[in-house]
């Protein structure tokens, strides 16, 4: 029996009344060296299970997806960095559902993890931060993104961790999903991209603050924070213009801060009505992998920070939601864990300008995996 056949699938995007209905009819899991092309296999598998959402039981639900920061990479041509952590996780996971009868509830167990070995030290993070800073310097890049990871051995129940990260205050796009021998949870407060087959939404959230009244000023007035933000929103906004109709790409809410958990963070919504005929793959392919957690520009990022991280970013900084009835909801794989047989996987980061402290931008990340590690170990609310 899998270690994750209790855990029940809640990928952000689908709708409160069809959780605890899902059943699972149908499956296709990507990695990295597999044949195809992976924003292909996801669009020919969403279509091959596109059917007006009804509700009644046996018909069709939709379609879990789950998109890693390397097979993003691979969409456009990028470096995929080094090796995931957790190769049990796919690269692309792909789920359809129909609707069942409602399933009970069911009580979680316990859920412990610890200690917890980094894949790299403070003074080997602070030393990558300053090697983004020589390549912007250089005019290689803006921006770049610079993840760690951790990991630990777990115990207990996997669905109790799945439910607390879901619950974590602000996940408005957190969720689960789960194979034989993995599971991916996320706490997420970002949206990566909704649409549908005329419109496209994205909401990057760049910078951070601690969730005090001094922290939402100190992010308020930072020019730092401010130019990491804006320049993101630009990526975004030139992604979307490469599948808008021209002209139609549009800007709403300029840095707004918005809270998660003990954070503050700033939001910006960029929105674009589609142009003719594209269809999800070129979609994926304009928005992969997510700007926010890349740079800018996109393929010198990854050429440079596929060099400096350790180990690499696996499902986190990927996309994770459902696709239903024509409509795409998907949250940014941000404050998210991964589990495999033995060990549980957490991700941090944040993005570096010329600005950047070093030693600053080592306390965001921590203070970032801190939170996900806090919610584990609390249990489900």
């Amino acid at each position: 029996m899998s270690l994750f056949s209790e855990v029940r699938p809640a990928p952000p995007g689908v709708a409160s009344a069809c959780l605890d209905r899902l059943v699972e009819v149908d499956r296709v899991e990507w990695r990295l060296g597999d044949a195809g092309d992976p924003a292909r296999i996801v669009a020919d598998f969403c279509a091959r299970h596109e059917a007006a959402h009804t509700g009644a039981v046996g018909s069709p639900c939709g379609v879990a997806v789950m998109v890693s920061a390397a097979a993003g990479a691979a969409m456009i041509g990028g470096a995929r960095g080094a090796a995931s952590p957790v190769p049990a996780v796919p690269d692309v996971a792909l789920v359809a559902y129909v609707h069942g009868r409602v399933r009970s509830g069911s009580a979680h167990g316990s859920f412990a993890a610890g200690p917890w070995r980094r894949s790299w030290s403070a003074a080997d993070h602070a030393e990558a931060v300053a090697a983004v800073q020589e390549a912007i310097g250089r005019g290689e890049v803006y921006q770049a993104c610079v993840v760690g990871h951790r990991r630990a051995v777990w115990s207990g129940d996997p669905a109790a961790a799945a439910a607390a990260l879901r619950r974590v205050g602000g996940a408005a796009w957190g969720g689960v999903i789960a194979g034989e021998d993995w599971m991916v949870a996320s706490g997420s407060p970002e949206c990566f991209l909704e649409a549908d087959r005329v419109s496209a939404v994205t909401r990057p959230i760049k910078g951070t603050a601690p969730a005090t009244g001094a922290g939402r000023d100190d992010l308020v007035s930072s020019v730092k924070e401010r130019a990491e933000h804006v320049m993101i929103v630009d990526l975004e906004r030139n992604d979307l213009a490469r599948v808008a109709v021209p002209g139609s790409v549009a800007v709403e809410g300029l840095f707004t801060v918005r809270r998660w958990d003990d954070l503050w963070q700033a939001e910006s919504t960029v929105r674009a009505r589609l142009d003719a005929g594209v269809g999800a793959a070129e979609l994926l392919r304009a928005m992969c992998p997510p700007g926010s957690v890349t740079g800018t520009p996109k393929l010198a990022m990854l050429d440079l920070v596929g060099g400096l991280e350790p180990v690499g970013r696996g499902p986190a900084m990927g996309a994770l939601g459902f696709y239903s009835d024509g409509r795409w909801r998907l949250g940014l794989t941000i404050r998210t864990v991964a589990l495999d047989a033995e060990s549980v996987h957490v991700w941090a980061g944040g993005g570096i300008t010329w600005r950047s402290v070093p030693s600053a931008e080592v306390a965001e990340a921590e203070s970032k995996a801190a939170g996900v590690v806090r919610a584990l170990a609390s249990g489900p609310a």
